[in-house]
C-alpha cells in the first residue's frame, strides 16, 4: 500500500500512457489508442472551444492506431541505452499525434481543426526551451562561478544542483496552474488504470480508484533520474572551455536519456524490492505535483483507452523483441 493507503500493483506490464486534453493515451506493444471526452454542444465557448478549466461532459471519442516499433526493424536499435533513446523518440512522436487528436476533439466540428504542423512546431519549440532551461542555463550559471569551483567535480555538482533546483521550481509552478488541473487528474487516472491492469483486476472505475495515482514508471520520475544520471555522465568531462562545455551538454542528452531509461525500467521491474523502493521514493513524491485524484468519469476515459489497446493485442504475450523498445513511461 502507498499514498495514503492506496494500493500499488507489484507487477510490471508492458503498458505505457500519457495524459492529454480531456483524455488519456494508452500504448501497448503493437497498438496505441487515445480516448477523449468531448464537450457537450452547450459547453462550447463563443470561439468554439472548451474552457480548459471546465469538465467536458459529452461522449467519449476513441482513436486507435497500429504501431510497429522501430526496434523491430533494426537489430542495432535493440541495444541497451540505444533502445531507450529510440523508445523516447517514438513516444514523443505518438504523444504529438495524441495531443493533436485531443485538442481537435475540444473544438466544434465546423471550426478548423489544429493541423499536425502546429503541434510539431509547438513540440519542437518546447523541446528547445527545455534543453535551454534544464541543460544550458545551469551550466551557464555555473560557468560564472567557474574560477572558484575546484576541483572539477565541485563544478559539476554545483551545475547539477542548479539544474535540479530549476526542475523542482518548474514542477512546483506548473502544479499551481489551474488550467492544468484536469490534465493532472487525467494523469492520475492513467496511472490508476495501468496499476489496476497490472494487478489483474477487472477494469472498472471503482476498481481503478483503489490504486495509487503514483506509478514507478512515471515520466516525472524519469526526468528526475535524468537529472541525477547527468552528474555521472558529465563529471568526467571536467571544466573545459565554454565552446566545448555547452555543446557537450546538448550532445550528451541522448546518452543521459538512454541510461535513465534503463534505470527506470530496472526499478519498475523490481518495484517490490526494498532497494528499488528507496531509489524510487524521491520520484514518487514528485508525482504528487503532476498528478491529482481523478473522478470516476475520468477513470472511465482512461479505461476506455486501455480497453481499445487490449481489444487488439495481449501485451502479456508480446515477444521479447516487441518488449525491448516498449515505452516505459506511464
Amino acid at each position: 500500500m502507498t499514498e495514503e493507503g492506496r494500493e500499488q500493483s507489484p507487477r510490471d506490464a508492458p503498458i505505457g500512457g500519457q495524459a492529454v486534453l480531456e483524455g488519456v493515451m494508452m500504448r501497448g506493444v503493437s497498438t496505441w489508442a487515445v480516448a477523449v471526452r468531448k464537450p457537450a454542444p452547450e459547453q462550447f465557448t463563443e470561439d468554439g472551444r472548451l474552457d480548459p478549466r471546465e469538465a467536458a461532459t459529452g461522449p467519449i471519442e476513441v482513436v486507435s492506431e497500429p504501431l510497429v516499433s522501430w526496434v523491430r526493424r533494426h537489430r542495432a536499435l535493440r541495444l541497451p541505452i540505444v533502445r531507450g533513446v529510440v523508445a523516447l523518440a517514438e513516444s514523443l512522436k505518438i504523444g504529438i499525434q495524441a495531443l493533436g487528436i485531443s485538442a481537435n476533439a475540444q473544438v466544434e466540428e465546423q471550426d478548423e481543426e489544429l493541423g499536425r504542423g502546429t503541434w510539431v512546431g509547438t513540440v519542437i519549440l518546447s523541446v528547445a526551451l527545455a534543453i535551454g532551461l534544464f541543460f544550458l542555463v545551469p551550466v551557464g550559471i555555473a560557468s560564472l562561478l567557474k574560477s572558484s569551483l575546484h576541483p572539477a567535480i565541485v563544478f559539476v555538482l554545483v551545475e547539477k544542483t542548479i539544474r535540479i533546483s530549476i526542475f523542482l521550481l518548474y514542477l512546483w509552478l506548473i502544479s499551481r496552474m489551474r488550467d492544468l488541473e484536469r490534465v493532472f487528474q487525467y494523469h492520475g487516472a492513467e496511472h490508476k488504470t495501468i496499476s489496476c491492469y497490472e494487478a489483474g483486476m477487472p477494469l472498472t472505475p471503482e476498481n481503478a480508484k483503489r490504486f495509487s495515482r503514483l506509478h514507478p514508471r512515471c515520466g516525472t520520475s524519469f526526468l528526475l533520474i535524468v537529472m541525477v544520471v547527468a552528474i555521472v555522465v558529465f563529471a568526467p568531462l571536467g571544466t573545459p572551455a565554454w565552446y566545448i562545455l555547452f555543446p557537450s551538454r546538448v550532445i550528451g542528452i541522448p546518452l543521459v536519456a538512454g541510461l535513465a531509461f534503463e534505470l527506470i525500467k530496472l526499478l519498475g521491474k523490481n518495484r517490490s524490492r526494498r532497494w528499488a523502493q528507496i531509489l524510487m521514493w524521491p520520484g514518487m513524491q514528485l508525482q504528487k505535483l503532476t498528478t491529482r485524484e481523478p473522478d470516476l468519469s475520468q477513470l472511465a476515459v482512461a479505461i476506455t483507452a486501455l480497453q481499445a489497446v487490449l481489444a487488439v493485442e495481449n501485451p502479456e504475450q508480446a515477444s521479447d523483441v516487441d518488449r525491448v523498445g516498449m515505452e516505459v513511461v506511464a
